[in-house]
């Protein structure tokens, strides 16, 4: 009897170390994270982004800082790119290397996450340090404003869930991110400039700005275009950031005020076609959801297009927009 138990025992050994010598085998002959990019056609801006923002080389091997050796990564399509303006390699020049980096980082996690544990409430932290959150819309997926588009991919080194959209956090508060844009760190072309001096202009810089225990907002800032096309109906000129100071103080406050919902910060993946009251008391009205984004109206304004979706911040979620919403 002790023979055959001996015995036994030697099988399982030999049974498990070679299931073991077989999953290294397979794992080892799997693209590492970065090879699928590199392999993969619809992947192509993702691996200049790589390169750019020079994470290729960590995403080749196996992850240091977690027991597994493993990372998972939410990677964009080239359509997911292209929404941002981005077509094709070379028009990711028009980036900050540093946000770039950060962008790519903040689409990584350590750790293996199989589709099975992304579940609606649930959130994973990234390797930029933010937290992403999992969010359930009909039967489709999304991690922050992204829908998730396929699956497990697996890899040597971890797995990759493709999305929609580019995640973007910009690790900072949604005055600060706005700052980080005028001041060119995020594009190379400065962008809200005009934006930054009617938040200063009309007092709702610390309104705006973090604090302990602060409340979250989502928050639709319109880019340059839209307040330079704002002149012509106000009838001033709108050529520079300073001319927002011929509007008068109140009425700007109620502009900048009615661009903004104290909702907890929401992304895309969360809003619904209707009507949502802003910090001036004037209605936002949501357009249907479509293709990941809505259009959004004020009372006296046009409807607006989000040129940048689901910026994720400190304090809430800022969507650009190309129109200035009018109470």
């Amino acid at each position: 009897m002790n023979k055959i138990k001996f015995h036994i025992g030697l099988l399982v050994i030999a049974t498990t170390a070679f299931l073991s010598s077989c999953e290294n085998d397979y794992e080892n002959q799997l693209p590492s994270i970065a090879a699928i990019a590199v392999e993969g056609v619809d992947f192509s801006i993702l691996e200049a982004a790589a390169i750019q923002g020079d994470v290729a080389l960590t995403l080749s091997n196996s992850n240091p800082n977690d027991l597994s050796g493993k990372y998972t990564v939410f990677a964009p399509t080239n359509a997911g790119f292209a929404r941002l303006g981005f077509n094709t390699p070379g028009s990711l020049g028009g980036l900050q290397n540093s946000f770039l980096t950060n962008t790519l980082l903040y689409a990584v996690s350590n750790g293996n996450l199989s589709s099975g544990s992304i579940v609606a409430g649930g959130t994973s932290q990234s390797a930029l340090g933010p937290n992403r959150r999992f969010i359930t819309r009909g039967s489709d997926k999304f991690i922050n404003g992204s829908k998730i588009i396929a699956t497990d991919v697996a890899a040597s080194n971890g797995t990759v869930h493709v999305i929609d959209k580019v995640l973007i956090a910009s690790g900072a508060d949604i005055v600060q991110t706005a700052i980080a844009l005028q001041t060119a760190q995020v594009f190379k072309q400065k962008e809200l400039t005009f934006l930054v001096e009617a938040i200063v202009y009309a007092g709702l810089a610390e309104a705006l700005t973090a604090s302990a225990g602060s409340p979250s907002f989502t928050v639709f800032a319109p880019n340059d275009a839209a307040f330079k096309a704002l002149g012509p109906i106000l009838g001033i000129s709108m050529n520079v950031p300073t001319d927002v100071r011929q509007i008068p103080v109140a009425t700007l406050r109620a502009v900048l005020l009615s661009s903004v919902i104290n909702d907890g910060g929401k992304f895309t993946s969360e809003m619904n076609a209707g009507a949502v009251a802003s910090l001036s008391g004037a209605n936002i009205t949501f357009g249907a959801y479509n293709n990941g984004v809505l259009t959004v109206k004020g009372n006296g304004s046009s409807e607006a297009n989000m040129v940048i979706p689901d910026v994720q911040t400190t304090n809430g979620v800022v969507h650009v927009i190309d129109r200035v919403l009018l109470p």
